[in-house]
């Protein structure tokens, strides 16, 4: 019977493989960082970029629909002011941003600028109207 037979020759060349094993596994280590810690901090990695890429995406979302918002104010004054006689027939230039209306162009008297501004303030959205309208007399 050779000693790798034996009941104890097996333990002991056990014993050494584990020995070889540990030592190998001790020579691949460079920083000090575990397996498990690379992997922690890959996965806080990845968790920070899709945080990240999460709130990009709510902050183009709210971009658009703000413009969306916008045009829709721009709409519903243009609207409005088409429906009235005295300013139907000329041409009012509305600029809306950030739902800041702001009216432009010529206006047949100070009533019908008085007018536009208040149709331009009904409208739902609008927080504050500038009327640059100049009276033509």
């Amino acid at each position: 019977m050779t000693p790798s037979n034996t009941p104890s020759g097996r333990g002991a060349l056990a014993l050494l493989l584990a020995a070889g094993v540990l030592a190998l596994g001790a020579c691949n280590k460079t920083d000090g960082d575990t397996m498990g810690k690379k992997v922690d901090s890959a996965t806080a990695k990845t968790e920070q970029a899709g945080a990240d890429a999460k709130a990009k995406t709510e902050s183009a979302a709210a971009s658009v629909a703000g413009a969306v918002d916008d045009a829709s104010i721009t709409a519903a004054v243009s609207t409005g002011l088409a429906k009235d006689p005295d300013l139907s027939a000329i041409k009012i230039d509305v600029d809306t941003k950030g739902g800041q209306v702001t009216l432009s162009g010529p206006a047949p008297n100070a009533a019908a600028k008085a007018r536009a501004e208040e149709i331009a303030k009904s409208v739902k959205g609008v927080s504050t109207v500038d009327n640059k309208l100049q009276v033509k007399m």
